[in-house]
């Protein structure tokens, strides 16, 4: 008798694992998962404990036969691991905070994925993963990496370039919010339409839309410059797009764009935000904190509508999907973060893209996307360079090579502030930046 698959999550006592455990129980009789495995730190304990207890109840009300098993020991967790998830935080929100808050000090944008704090972020986040790798190599090294770990397109890269490690993907719930959008705004079922992706994480666009097979790409931009927005992530500022840029545009971009189109908008609200309420990451806290006392409830044995709020929407069906059609060989298209191997011609083979992609049991295969419309080309090469020098800078410990991707990151305006900013930051987070440590 075969045995049931088992699942590790680290990062497990996140405020998102109820969406992951929904997943799953909504999959179970495609996806026969045994055994779940929550891992986490010390100081996340008592939010891993109360998560277990909420992910116990919700199985026990969906009467499926998976058990779910609490760990602070990864490489106990790890071991024949058929599928391993990672969602965790470095330094956790207070670590955020400062990504947000310092680089506001120099009228720069503050960003837990973009700009010198996505930078910081990569720092501190690669080495954990590759610590991760080199676990899974010896104790499981036939699983699936499934990455939700941010910078996700960043991260990914990493472990495609410093370890042994092949069977990895990156995954984002941006692409499925910007498809429902779309659908919406057709006023169609989901499964009727199909959009082309291409770009990086946090980077991509919806380069054409097809319903049944009809090219539709200049009615939805025509109804999206009418609506002037999609559906929302609701980490980022809404702001309405200048009409005539985003139809000239022709495609549809995922709202971390903003940071880019519309720079000087965005710093002045976010520079208004934390002078009324702080940066995102104490609103997050705050989300979080009302999360967990729903959690704690006894009674409660199902995903709170608030979760919403902390946005997470789609987590567990962009997940969860993904799993389901590696075990099952669905050969089903979905949208990941993967190495690129010729889908998008303006960027090099090995680095990694997010583009639509035939998910098989043998991995995902990227379909062709061909070269990037001109309008967009160079502010995704230049991300892929900051990408790719933020990496280095992150396995070598490097400070000049970190400060060459931090002043060539698009949102820093100076080689001068960029320093400051580093300098600050690399001493705000010296906790966690061992290879800084010179």
């Amino acid at each position: 008798m075969m045995r049931g698959l088992k699942i590790v999550t680290i990062g497990g006592g996140s405020s998102y694992t109820p969406e992951l455990i929904e997943g799953f129980i909504n999959r179970y009789q495609e996806l026969p998962v045994e055994e779940i495995w929550l891992v986490d730190i010390e100081e996340g304990r008592e939010k891993l404990e109360i998560i277990g207890e909420l992910s116990k109840r919700m199985i026990n009300k969906a009467g499926v036969p998976i058990n779910i098993h609490l760990s602070f020991n990864r490489e106990e967790a790890l071991k024949d691991a058929d599928f391993v998830t990672t969602q965790f935080r470095v330094g956790q929100l207070e670590a955020r905070e400062k990504d947000e808050s310092i680089p506001l000090k120099y009228h720069t944008i503050g960003q837990e994925t973009n700009g010198p704090g996505g930078l910081l972020k990569g720092l501190r986040t690669i080495p954990v993963i590759l610590e991760i790798c080199s676990e899974m190599e010896r104790l499981c090294p036939n699983a699936w990496l499934i990455n939700f770990t941010n910078p996700a397109g960043m991260v990914t890269e990493a472990v495609f370039r410093y370890s042994n490690i092949r069977q990895v993907v990156g995954l984002c719930n941006g692409p499925i919010g910007i498809e429902r959008g779309i659908a919406d705004l057709l006023e169609k079922p989901r499964e009727e339409i199909y959009v082309e992706f291409a770009g990086l994480n946090h980077m991509v666009f919806a380069k054409n839309v097809y319903l049944r097979g009809l090219n539709k790409t200049k009615e939805v931009m025509e109804k999206f410059v009418e609506q002037e927005s999609l559906v929302g992530l609701k980490n980022i500022e809404e702001i309405a797009w200048e009409p005539g840029f985003i139809k000239k545009l022709g495609m549809i971009p995922i709202g971390y764009l903003r940071y880019y189109y519309q720079t000087s908008k965005m710093l002045e609200k976010q520079q208004s935000a934390y002078k009324q309420e702080g940066v995102r990451a104490k609103v997050v806290k705050d989300v979080e904190a009302e999360l967990f006392d729903l959690y704690r409830d006894t009674e409660l044995n199902e995903k709170p509508k608030a979760l919403e709020k902390r946005g997470g929407a789609y987590y567990s069906e962009a997940a969860c999907n993904l799993i389901s059609s590696f075990y099952n060989d669905k050969r089903d298209i979905q949208t990941v973060n993967t190495k690129n191997n010729g889908s998008v011609l303006d960027i090099d083979v090995d680095s990694v893209v997010e583009v639509n992609c035939v998910i098989t049991k043998h991995g995902p295969i990227p379909l062709t996307t061909g070269a990037l419309p001109v309008p967009i080309k160079g502010l995704v090469q230049q991300i892929k360079s900051f990408e790719k020098t933020a990496i280095e800078a992150a396995v070598t410990g490097d400070y000049e090579t970190a400060l060459l991707a931090m002043v060539i990151n698009p949102l820093v305006s100076s080689d001068s502030d960029a320093k400051k900013m580093l300098d600050e930051l690399i001493e705000a987070h010296k906790e966690y930046l061992p290879q800084f440590k010179n």
